[in-house]
């Protein structure tokens, strides 16, 4: 597959300047670059998301030159693109799921013994032992991503297109994906791989092409392991990242937060505790770091914390300064200084169809409304002064938000919590899918809201993240706390080591 001068503007923006890129078949490519640098769009444009007239250049591919009306036309060529946010329907069967539009059907109907008997052989490919007949809904983000490949599969893929497909995974998920692509490579199916774990990249790429500010950079091959992260971040950024996090001097006061004896119960099942008596502390300017495996328990605890935004049956107190809250929703947390920044921004964090400056006003709105009216000049003063102070890379904050790049997305989500001057701030994976330097500037932004006295509770699947940024670390396991680790003794061999106890 080669894509020859590929240009791709946008209203406000070119995202892609005469990009030029090459696969070979059997190979893994890696595509690399800051978010923003234009990977996601210029794979949109070969698998046709972007159709044949709205970008400028040649896809040729096996010989031909492409001209794909609809993402239709480029599968059908073997072309298949699975994105960061999964499209699966809950609702349906894996099956149902895998066979979607492309449904197994004699005489019109769809034959439901061949589907399901097809689908399991496809599950068994890709290493999935659950039954075609289970819910997407009621299986883990790993084998959902699982689900999505055997759906390609299905599709006589020749070129397998993965926008972060790990980004929401655990470290075996991730491994077992990994293992799942060379494999493919072995059978001669080529991929190409988007993704920000640069470490991932390196153990499984033939070759890596850099792209940034819409260009190609260059174009590495792998042979022996000659790229190093180092080399694919200057690439990416321009200039050598000397560290990965930055400098930081704590200033850490009095506790101002207290989680007592917390207990939280599966909504959908209020017999099964998801909490189980978690005690923990935060004290102002420290950054507190929580670990666990998926499925652990964090993101529960963090929205059960913040207004009791998730969960059954909750108990336990929670303390500020000393003295108990009575919060029971998330406008009372917002009143009592508590933030809470979403793991799933484009979910929950933003309203995506709604431009920049209201985004970042939205948890606020009474500090710039007079009379129950929002004063929209001081809207746009606010939105212009947390445009600057975090760099959010944009032509205007009339841009709608699905438009931002992943990292200034986040940016955003942050501006907005940041403008409701919260004394406790919860931060749940807020660099996922995030490129070395937006995540870079996002630590900054950490660190200086601990410097201003902030106390911070940050959540992240990333264990060198925890390490590099936080001063105490609380492992979750089993939805309890199975130990409390200071940054000076803490390495990830012990993290792991309480990370996967069963009690603390």
């Amino acid at each position: 597959m080669e894509m020859k001068n590929i240009s791709k503007s946008f209203p406000g923006v070119k995202a892609l300047n005469n990009v030029n890129f090459q696969v070979k078949q059997g190979e893994i490519h890696a595509l690399v670059g800051e978010n923003g640098a234009g990977k996601s769009t210029l794979m949109k444009v070969l698998s046709a998301v972007h159709p044949y007239g709205t970008y400028e250049g040649d896809i040729i591919f096996e010989g031909e030159i492409c001209t794909f009306k609809n993402i239709n036309e480029s599968e059908a060529k073997g072309i298949v693109i699975i994105h960061q946010e999964l499209a699966l329907i809950p609702e349906l069967s894996i099956a149902e799921n895998i066979f979607l539009g492309n449904e197994q059907e004699k005489r019109g109907v769809i034959d439901w013994k061949r589907t399901v008997t097809e689908a399991a052989g496809l599950l068994k490919k890709v290493g999935l032992q659950d039954s075609p007949r289970t819910l997407a809904k009621d299986i883990g983000v790993g084998k959902q991503q699982l689900v999505e490949i055997a759906k390609a599969l299905s599709k006589k893929v020749k070129l397998l297109i993965l926008d972060e497909p790990t980004a929401a995974l655990n470290e075996d998920d991730s491994e077992n994906l990994l293992q799942l692509l060379l494999e493919f490579k072995r059978q001669g199916i080529a991929a190409i791989l988007i993704s920000h774990k640069l470490n991932e990249v390196t153990r499984v790429a033939d070759s890596i092409t850099i792209l940034r500010d819409g260009q190609t950079i260059e174009t590495l091959t792998c042979e022996g392991g000659t790229v190093s992260e180092e080399r694919m971040i200057k690439g990416m950024v321009g200039r050598e990242l000397e560290n990965r996090f930055p400098a930081r001097t704590p200033q850490i006061g009095e506790v101002v937060f207290e989680v007592e004896n917390w207990n939280v119960a599966d909504p959908l099942h209020p017999g099964r505790k998801l909490i189980k008596d978690v005690n923990l502390q935060l004290r102002r300017g420290e950054i507190v770091g929580i670990a666990g495996l998926m499925g652990a328990g964090r993101t529960e605890l963090a929205m059960s914390i913040f207004g009791k935004a998730y969960g059954k049956n909750i108990s336990g107190t929670l303390k500020k300064n000393g003295k108990p809250l009575d919060i029971n929703s998330v406008s009372a947390a917002i009143k009592e200084g508590i933030a809470y920044a979403t793991e799933d921004r484009k979910t929950y964090g933003l309203i995506l169809i709604d431009d920049i400056k209201r985004n970042i006003s939205l948890a606020s709105l009474d500090k710039i409304s007079n009379r129950s009216i929002v004063d929209q000049r001081q809207e746009i003063l606010e939105g212009e002064s947390f445009r600057k102070k975090l760099n959010i890379r944009t032509p205007s904050l009339l841009q709608k938000t699905v438009n931002l790049s992943g990292g200034n997305q986040q940016k955003v989500v942050l501006s907005k919590w940041i403008f409701s001057e919260p004394e406790i701030l919860i931060l749940d994976e807020p660099t996922r899918g995030i490129d070395v330097g937006a995540k870079y500037e996002i630590y900054s932004v950490i660190n200086q809201l601990a410097a201003d006295g902030k106390a911070i509770l940050m959540i992240s699947s990333e264990l060198p993240e925890l390490l590099g940024m936080c001063d105490r670390i609380y492992a979750l396991s089993n939805g309890t706390i199975t130990g409390e680790v200071a940054r000076e003794e803490a390495t990830q061999e012990t993290l792991m080591t309480y990370m996967t106890r069963t009690r603390g």
